[in-house]
């Protein structure tokens, strides 16, 4: 691995857990992680509430758009995350997989989905954590 790692967010629609996630791992590690998103099937727009729930904590991700995934993102990522896409995302050998299972916020309020933005949130921190030797230059 290079100075600073690469993860990759997959959820199927890259429209609320992904974002989030790449959302908080932007805002927590800078420019010490290469931080990638997508979806098996992405959504028209990133997910209004996610948006809401992310501005709550001073994180904007209105501006992102979701991305199809693609064989490319998950070749150039040090660490692949997915939630709820399972066998869709294509598997390489030597990356690290991660499976967070995470409930889908989308058409969900606002009071459901601070709950999903605080576990995602706390994975985060400790995929952080995990990268540190990496990262910690």
């Amino acid at each position: 691995m290079s100075d600073h790692a690469t993860v990759l967010f997959v959820c199927v629609h890259n429209a609320g857990r992904s974002q989030m996630a790449a959302g908080f791992l932007t805002a927590l590690a800078g420019d010490r992680v290469e931080v990638l998103s997508a979806g098996s099937m992405p959504g028209n727009q990133v997910n209004p509430v996610a948006v809401e729930a992310m501005a709550e904590v001073g994180i904007d991700i209105a501006g992102e758009q979701p991305k199809k995934l693609t064989t490319d993102a998950v070749i150039a990522s040090d660490v692949v995350v997915t939630m709820g896409c399972g066998d869709e995302c294509p598997y390489f050998p030597g990356k690290r997989y991660e499976d967070w299972v995470l409930e889908d916020p989308a058409g969900q309020g606002i009071d459901s989905v601070r709950p999903i933005r605080d576990e995602i949130k706390s994975r985060v921190e400790a995929l952080i954590a995990s990268l540190e030797p990496v990262v910690s230059s």
